[in-house]
């Protein structure tokens, strides 16, 4: 999962950026719309948190830009604006939820888990591949329905793969599955997780097979 964090302030934007990393996998942010707009334009997020007080405008006129992707992400706007006509405000231009500030680290990551709740109904929030699961809001792991712990990039890079079952994946896609926008990757970073990853579900007794398909990336599939 790909979270984008919207937000000026100096102190609450890489809080939110890490939190939202540990919650939810690879976490970017931006300081302006200007670049929230650039961001959104070279980059799929399942989930974006903005800010409303950004120095080049409102946060809500990111909106209209977020609804126009495919698959669209689920929105949560901050603010310290809590009167009723600027939530309805936030609501209508199609925000999926709205939080005043200040908010404790709980609410945060309850209300953002309850935005992607919804938006996945559409798309099944778990996915069953042989006798493997996958949550995709709450990026837990069970293979006959017994948890596995499976590290943070790992995880990300089996989520990808798993939303994309039975198709190749690009190299490139797990990469930036991965990592953020500043995170320096060496050449052979995605060999070595996927090589760790495959071990890993092995030693659960997973029955999914996990091919590499030459100069191009790899293939999840039911064995």
């Amino acid at each position: 999962m790909r979270v984008l964090v919207v937000e000026d302030d100096p102190q609450l934007g890489p809080w939110l950026r890490d939190a939202l990393t540990v919650a939810f996998g690879s976490s970017d942010m931006v300081t302006s719309l200007s670049e929230g707009r650039a961001a959104v334009v070279v980059q799929n997020f399942d989930l974006v948190i903005i800010d409303r007080g950004l120095p080049d405008g409102d946060g809500l006129d990111l909106l209209p830009d977020l609804r126009l992707q495919r698959p669209r992400p689920a929105t949560l706007v901050l603010t310290a604006l809590d009167d009723p006509t600027d939530i309805a405000r936030a609501l209508d231009n199609g925000a999926d939820d709205y939080l005043a500030k200040p908010f404790e680290p709980i609410e945060l990551i309850a209300r953002a888990k309850a935005v992607l709740r919804r938006l996945f109904l559409d798309i099944g929030a778990v996915v069953s591949i042989a006798n493997l699961r996958y949550d995709v809001v709450n990026r837990a792991v069970y293979i006959d329905q017994r948890p596995v712990v499976v590290p943070r990039r790992e995880l990300a890079i089996l989520e990808a793969m798993v939303r994309r079952a039975g198709r190749v994946v690009l190299r490139e896609t797990l990469e930036v599955a991965a990592y953020g926008f500043d995170d320096d990757v060496s050449s052979n970073v995605i060999e070595s997780h996927v090589s760790r990853l495959r071990r890993r579900l092995r030693e659960a007794r997973c029955n999914v097979a996990i091919k590499p398909v030459r100069g191009l990336g790899y293939l999840l599939s039911g064995e």
